[in-house]
């Protein structure tokens, strides 16, 4: 695969799965800023594009010298939305009940002189509620239209119409609740200086912290998998059919 300058950072990371690492790495939005070139992409971060680019193409053959990860660009939606469910929403709900109650152990002990503290909890505790009911939405009503569609597809069958008039109406809305969830975690970042623990920070403040990127690095994939390829291929399959 050849990178270059002018690819979005959405292309590259549909070319290239093992990319977002990367860009998670260098703090390169891939998934709701993915259709800024990869050149301005880095000018915003601040990044030489010469160093990016070297770390893609590292990452790009360490991947394919070790496994051959999943292209999801070509994969069954249904096998994509079992992915889905199973991995990313398994993991955030698991991470939102371990993440509250390691939250209040925290600001008990350190709020009163980390008010950050406050400030990056108030903003997790409104991103979970919203996640709450946007992964029943998608796991009660557009999923299951979605492989619905597929099956109906492949079995050459009419595809019946959905509820929601078009599959667009609520990947609109879906991906609307996304940028929310990706401002509430900027605003989460920026507040805890790139989640760096004070020099104060007892074992569990920076397990809080540690464990707030790995939620961050996880939910970047997820949304990237449903924004970029998921709901995009659902709204070709609905116009082809």
């Amino acid at each position: 695969m050849s990178i270059t300058a002018e690819k979005t950072v959405r292309e590259v990371a549909l070319e290239n799965p093992a990319a977002t690492r990367v860009f998670e790495k260098l703090g390169i939005d891939y998934c709701c800023g993915g259709s800024k070139s990869l050149e301005e992409a880095c000018r915003t971060a601040n990044l030489p594009m010469d160093e990016v680019l070297d770390s893609l193409e590292m990452a790009e053959q360490s991947v394919r010298a070790v496994q051959k990860d999943r292209n999801w660009t070509t994969e069954m939606l249904a096998d994509l939305v079992a992915h889905i469910i199973s991995t990313h929403h398994k993991y955030t709900r698991e991470e939102m009940a371990r993440l509250g109650p390691l939250f209040d152990k925290v600001c008990s002990v350190h709020g009163k002189n980390h008010p950050e503290l406050l400030q990056v909890r108030v903003s997790f505790q409104g991103m979970e509620q919203e996640l709450t009911v946007h992964m029943m939405k998608e796991e009660r009503v557009l999923f299951p239209y979605i492989v619905r569609m597929e099956e109906s597809v492949i079995q050459k069958e009419p595809v019946l119409p959905p509820p929601f008039g078009s599959v667009q109406n609520p990947v609109t809305m879906m991906m609307h609740e996304h940028d929310s969830a990706g401002e509430a975690l900027r605003s989460m970042r920026k507040a805890s200086a790139d989640y760096t623990p004070p020099g104060d920070a007892c074992i569990s403040f920076q397990t809080l912290y540690k464990a707030l990127t790995d939620f961050e690095a996880d939910l970047h994939q997820h949304i990237h998998l449903e924004n970029n390829i998921l709901f995009p291929r659902a709204i070709a399959m609905e116009k082809a059919h």
